[in-house]
């Protein structure tokens, strides 16, 4: 490689803002998007993580609140019919339930366990439903972003041969520019998917042991309304 070829190469600037102004038309929009999903993916994983927690910490105020003793009727008073908070909601759903199975001679109307266990199942498949808003477009990241990626590259190197076969020249100044442009959209396209995957798995697992919470919940408010029946 001659002294002059250097000299141009290293005259090229070679920065992110650079290559991408370089870049074809298509190539340019191939990063914009990845750039947009990759902002989004972080903002999801952001409020996932704030929803998680807050959702977590109502979960354990309301159990000791609900294993504290005080009789469920003065709990429920408390919290209202409409309550903000997932676990109090779950509640509600069955107390508001069990209130209704009551006629008004004070005998209970017949089925009452079985509309009370589907009243906190449809409580809880929406708060599940809440939860995991949003983690199928991190998944959506984390499996197409680097073909998405890929597709600029190939694109960009595409053109970047066009270039090269009508400057009829192969020295570095004319070859790497255009490589280089190629190679940023799949370095964004990995840039976004790799922690939209690593987060998508995280709250996921996340979300299952919330639910899963929900649902031992419900079982045991269940199993204790049961004995009320049964009595």
């Amino acid at each position: 490689m001659n002294t002059e070829t250097l000299a141009m190469a290293q005259e090229i600037d070679f920065s992110l803002l650079a290559l991408f102004m370089r870049a074809t038309l298509i190539v340019k929009l191939v990063m914009i998007m990845l750039i947009v999903a990759s902002f989004w993916s972080w903002s999801i994983i952001i409020q996932k993580h704030i929803a998680f927690r807050k959702a977590r910490g109502e979960a354990s105020i309301f159990d000791r609140a609900f294993w504290s003793g005080e009789p469920l009727d003065e709990l429920f008073d408390k919290i209202g019919p409409q309550p903000s908070g997932p676990s109090e909601k779950i509640f509600a759903s069955g107390m508001m339930e069990w209130r209704r199975s009551h006629r008004q001679d004070g005998g209970l109307i017949a089925g009452a366990q079985a509309r009370i266990d589907r009243s906190m199942d449809v409580a809880i498949a929406k708060e599940a439903e809440t939860l995991t808003g949003g983690l199928a477009f991190l998944a959506t990241v984390g499996s197409t972003g680097p073909f998405v990626g890929l597709f600029g590259t190939v694109w960009g190197i595409k053109h970047a041969f066009e270039e090269i076969a009508i400057a009829k020249n192969t020295d570095l100044a004319v070859v790497a520019p255009g490589i280089a442009e190629a190679l940023l959209a799949t370095g964004l396209g990995l840039l976004a998917a790799i922690p939209a995957v690593i987060f998508y798995n995280k709250l996921s697992a996340d979300s299952d042991r919330i639910v899963n919470g929900y649902e031992a919940f419900a079982d045991e408010f269940a199993t204790i309304l049961s004995r009320q029946l049964d009595s």
